[in-house]
């Protein structure tokens, strides 16, 4: 697939077309440095419809989290656009959530968690009762209705990590992004986080863009993968993952149809190092 055309091959869960919520097009960013301009990000096009969970893999400093802070608002591109339900982004918009890597960071250490995950609600100045409300549905959704009152040191990774989910949640966004959210957790944990944003994107049908550098998990995850070439970055395949939408981590991966996606990305991205991808 050339890098400069790409289609959504997966338009829904239920096989009716849904609209689409986020579109990309013609993305560029170029960086200047003291040595010149180094462009990071060359032609990047592609959309995400209502509904999708789709994953996005690349080599290693291919410009996955520019791309993504491009998509967030939090980094203006050289060139190209970012579309939600229409609107160009020029700035994070309210209808959109971002979930990092360095989840540790993101928390503030003196207040608990609810407090924690109440604090942008708070800022935005929904009503006490509303926020509480939303608040604890948040929590339930991530399995720490029970932690409430803890606090962020208290809790391990993997928690740590669920705290910044139920945030991104309770903030109900119609696109939630996640920059490598399971990068800095143990394997067992990281399962454990992967089958969480499935449920969660079910139960919420919520639209999910989720940046990983784990092949097996980009295919396990995603509806859809997005292969990114080597920088300067262009989509070198918009992948259709047809495994079942009922996924277990023991039967899933256990799948014949399992091993052939993941070695076709692992084989794209080998590609994409070589500087051979896009033109292929």
């Amino acid at each position: 697939m050339e890098g400069d055309s790409v289609t959504v091959q997966n338009a829904s869960r239920d096989g009716v077309d849904a609209p689409v919520v986020l579109s990309v097009q013609g993305l560029q960013k170029i960086y200047t440095v003291d040595s010149g301009d180094v462009e990071a990000v060359r032609d990047l096009t592609f959309e995400l419809r209502q509904g999708e969970l789709v994953c996005l893999v690349g080599p290693s400093g291919c410009g996955k989290t520019t791309l993504l802070r491009c998509i967030a608002g939090l980094l203006e591109p050289t060139a190209g656009t970012v579309l939600l339900d229409g609107a160009v982004v020029t700035a994070p918009p309210k209808k959109m959530a971002v979930v990092f890597q360095e989840y540790g960071r993101s928390l503030f250490a003196w207040m608990t968690v609810r407090q924690n995950v109440e604090l942008p609600l708070k800022n935005a100045g929904m009503p006490k009762a509303e926020r509480r409300k939303v608040v604890s549905t948040a929590l339930h959704a991530v399995g720490l209705e029970h932690a409430e009152t803890s606090y962020p040191w208290q809790l391990s990774g993997g928690m740590q990590q669920r705290v910044a989910i139920a945030r991104a949640v309770a903030y109900e966004p119609e696109v939630l992004l996640m920059d490598e959210p399971f990068a800095a957790v143990d394997a067992q944990t990281r399962a454990d986080l992967e089958d969480l944003i499935r449920r969660v994107w079910k139960d919420l049908g919520i639209t999910v863009l989720f940046v990983t550098h784990d092949i097996d998990e980009s295919v396990y995850l995603g509806e859809r993968v997005l292969i990114l070439s080597n920088s300067p970055t262009v989509v070198q395949e918009d992948l259709t993952i047809d495994l079942p939408a009922e996924r277990d981590q023991l039967a899933t991966r256990s799948m014949p149809r399992f091993t052939e996606l993941r070695t076709h990305v692992y084989a794209e991205i080998q590609k994409a190092k070589r500087g051979s991808g896009a033109d292929a």
